[in-house]
C-alpha cells in the first residue's frame, strides 16, 4: 500500500468505513448530495428588500463606482462622463455586443476587438449581478473575452437590472438552468484589484483594474 492509500485507509477506518477507496454506494449518495444543490445559511441582509439598493451599497464599499441608466443607448454618453470625469483617454477596448451603440457621437474610440496592453479601458457586459457583495459574474467566450476584464487599468462593466440577484447560490443557480456547463472561464468581480500580500499594506490594482466603474441599464 502506498502513502496516499495508507492515509485515506486511516481516515476511513477512523469514520468506521473500510478500505482507502469508497464504494459505490458511497460514491452514489455523493452524486446524489452535488445533484440536489443545497443551499446553505445566509444572513439576513442577502434577501435585501431594495435589492438594487444593496447592490449600490455594496459596490461604494469596495471602492466601485456606479451609474444607473434609462436606456442601453445611453452607455457611451455615462462612459464618456466617466473618463473625462476621471482624465482618462476617450478610447476603450469593448465586447462586440456594445459596438452597435453611437460611441461616435459621444467622442469615444471604440475598438471592436479584445483588449491589449495599448487599451487603458475595457468595457464589459455581465452574466449577472450579485447585491450581498456588490460583484459581477462574467462568463468568457470568443465574444466576450476575459482580457478585456483584467488587462485594461479601467474596467467598465454593464449590468442589466433584470440580471441582478440577490446571492451567490442564486447566480450558480442562473447558470445551472441557462447555461448547464460552464465554459472554461467564469470569474466575478468585487471591486478593483487589491492585495495585502506584502506586510499587509493595501495595494490596489495588483493582479487587475485599478478603477471599476459599473453601469446599470433599468
Amino acid at each position: 500500500m502506498g502513502a496516499r492509500e495508507n492515509i485515506l485507509a486511516r481516515i476511513r477506518k477512523a469514520q468506521g468505513r473500510s478500505g482507502s477507496e469508497p464504494t459505490e454506494a458511497e460514491m452514489a449518495m455523493v452524486r446524489e448530495a452535488i445533484a440536489r444543490h443545497e443551499v446553505g445559511p445566509q444572513p439576513p441582509f442577502a434577501h435585501a428588500p431594495d435589492r438594487l439598493a444593496q447592490f449600490r451599497k455594496e459596490c461604494e464599499r469596495l471602492g466601485t463606482t456606479h451609474a444607473t441608466l434609462a436606456s442601453e443607448g445611453d452607455i457611451p454618453a455615462e462612459v464618456a462622463r466617466y473618463l473625462a470625469a476621471g482624465r482618462l483617454a476617450p478610447a476603450l477596448a469593448g465586447w462586440s455586443e456594445f459596438a452597435g451603440l453611437d460611441w461616435a457621437g459621444a467622442g469615444i474610440e471604440f475598438r471592436n476587438r479584445p483588449a491589449n496592453a495599448d487599451d487603458a479601458t475595457g468595457l464589459t457586459g455581465s452574466f449577472c449581478a450579485i447585491a450581498e457583495t456588490g460583484t459581477v459574474l462574467l462568463l468568457s467566450s470568443p465574444a466576450a473575452p476575459k482580457v478585456t476584464a483584467l488587462l485594461p487599468e479601467t474596467h467598465v462593466c454593464v449590468v442589466r437590472a433584470s440580471r441582478l440577484l440577490d446571492t451567490m447560490e442564486d447566480s450558480f443557480a442562473l447558470l445551472r438552468t441557462e447555461v448547464g456547463e460552464p465554459p472554461r472561464a467564469v470569474f466575478f468581480v468585487s471591486g478593483p484589484s487589491r492585495t495585502a500580500d506584502i506586510e499587509q499594506t493595501i495595494v490596489i490594482g495588483a493582479h487587475g483594474p485599478y478603477r471599476v466603474h459599473i453601469v446599470i441599464v433599468a
